[in-house]
């Protein structure tokens, strides 16, 4: 059965929320992984000044000449930004901390919320075939986060298990409804993913209650469990997937590959 949401070409999809901490760049890296090896090419646009995404991926940072900064500024095409990983498949366009200055030299643009949207539909972008395209936002509801979700097909929000969780994502729902309202119509919720998750602790357990209860469906039933191999695998510039691949962490983000790649009905914001 195909899936009536997915689009033509690569659906590209913004993990984003602007809390810090919520391991969003690690759900970024091993969505990804776990996408290749369902035998889906994707690519990772690392528009986080921070450059985690990229430095995860074992991309050194002297070897980032041309990066996303280039990208959305429109000085560099992306074919020149590309860069293979480790892994068969899997790409990344990567950042460094010059972004950090993107959203002042954006603003004197008049499609400034359009940039990277317009970048990722370039048609050289066709000859790599990539199913998917997984931006990974800054921790911020900046301009750049704006061009992300404006770029997107869909939202990832990875949601940390701990307390005040859900204060803060009322605002990530009202960006999303405003952009669907004025820049991108068929925006929508790829879904919320429970993230550093202990179901042995009462306020983990709490949380996700909490989180079933208020977003219902737009909950994905994977939890991402709190476990030290997903923390370590960053420091070997590898996903988990191929740090420890039958650790509980890779195991986890195999089954939400699995549950977004399953057809669902369009939810809105």
């Amino acid at each position: 059965m195909s899936d009536p949401t997915r689009p033509k070409g690569p659906k590209i999809i913004a993990v984003a929320n602007q809390k810090g901490g919520v391991g969003k760049t690690t759900t970024a890296i091993n969505v990804a992984a776990a996408l290749v090896e369902l035998g889906k090419t994707v690519l990772i646009v690392d528009i986080d000044p921070q450059g985690n995404a990229s430095t995860g991926l074992g991309v050194d940072p002297d070897a980032r000449t041309r990066t996303t900064y280039d990208l959305i500024l429109g000085d560099a095409p992306l074919s020149e930004i590309l860069m293979e990983t480790k892994s068969d498949r899997l790409y990344i366009a990567p950042s460094t901390t010059d972004l950090s200055s993107a959203d002042i030299e954006m603003v004197a643009n008049e499609r400034r919320s359009f940039l990277l949207h317009d970048a990722l539909r370039q048609p050289a972008i066709d000859a790599y075939a990539f199913d998917f395209v997984l931006i990974d936002c800054p921790p911020a509801l900046s301009l750049l986060t704006v061009n992300a979700m404006v770029a997107a097909h869909s939202v990832l929000v990875p949601l940390q298990s701990e307390f005040f969780a859900l204060e803060g994502l009322s605002q990530l729902m009202l960006t999303i409804r405003e952009l669907r309202q004025t820049a991108n119509p068929t925006l929508r919720i790829e879904g919320v993913v429970l993230t550093m998750a202990d179901r042995r602790n009462n306020l983990s357990q709490q949380v996700e209650n909490d989180a079933r209860a208020y977003l219902g469906d737009l909950v994905f039933q994977t939890v991402i469990p709190r476990n030290v191999r997903v923390s370590e695998a960053p420091s070997y510039a590898m996903p988990v997937l191929d740090y420890d691949p039958n650790s509980r962490g890779a195991e986890a983000y195999r089954a939400l590959a699995q549950e977004m790649l399953e057809p669902k009905v369009p939810v809105g914001a």
